[in-house]
């Protein structure tokens, strides 16, 4: 369980004249730095600022390159965005390593799955083969057993024939009046048609 009052180091917690001695600075320079944009505090319910401790860190750091590196505050501005954007970058590729060592544990977890169900399927000795199977376009294969025979539809009750209700034959065509409900033509019938 979390510690509701635990701090990260992203909790604004100083008041402006506390956060001006941990940096060194004026509390008239930190005011200045966040109307330009360089180090914006939170602000407490009464609108008063409050800094974290990476803000402390950020005015040091602004401090050491305005002084002894000699960068003008525009430059130094950039210099922080350039930083903050690298780490984010770096907090997002360590949370994509993260997601790729996941799931290539979940996928040995898979193959190791398919591999004891198709032992089992050999040693069973169901008649069933194994068959690939893809879906989705990201081209991800399964495996499926084979139908041992094809469904046969039954053929239509004698009411049902006698109603015209015949079902289509295999070929699609419904068959002539006369049909029996199999949908074959007598012998008979046949040579009779071919006679003519």
């Amino acid at each position: 369980m979390i510690n509701e009052f635990e701090l990260s180091d992203d909790t604004p917690v100083y008041v402006i004249s506390v956060a001006a001695q941990l940096s060194g600075l004026h509390p008239q320079t930190l005011r200045a730095y966040d109307r330009m944009g360089l180090v914006c505090p939170g602000r407490a319910p009464g609108r008063g600022r409050r800094y974290s401790l990476r803000d402390i860190l950020v005015l040091r750091e602004v401090q050491r390159l305005s002084q002894e590196e000699g960068v003008n505050l525009s430059g130094v501005k950039r210099i922080l965005a350039l930083e903050d954007e690298e780490r984010r970058s770096r907090l997002r590729l360590a949370e994509m390593q993260a997601e790729i060592v996941r799931l290539r544990a979940e996928l040995e977890s898979t193959r190791a799955v398919a591999a004891r169900l198709a032992g089992l399927l050999r040693n069973s000795g169901g008649g069933g083969a194994l068959v690939p199977v893809r879906s989705g376009p990201a081209g991800r294969t399964g495996v499926a057993r084979a139908a041992p025979s094809a469904h046969v539809p039954p053929a239509p009750s004698a009411p049902a024939a006698a109603s015209g209700n015949v079902p289509p034959t295999a070929s699609g065509n419904v068959p002539p009046e006369g049909t029996p409900a199999g949908g074959q033509v007598p012998a008979e019938i046949g040579k009779e048609a071919g006679d003519g």
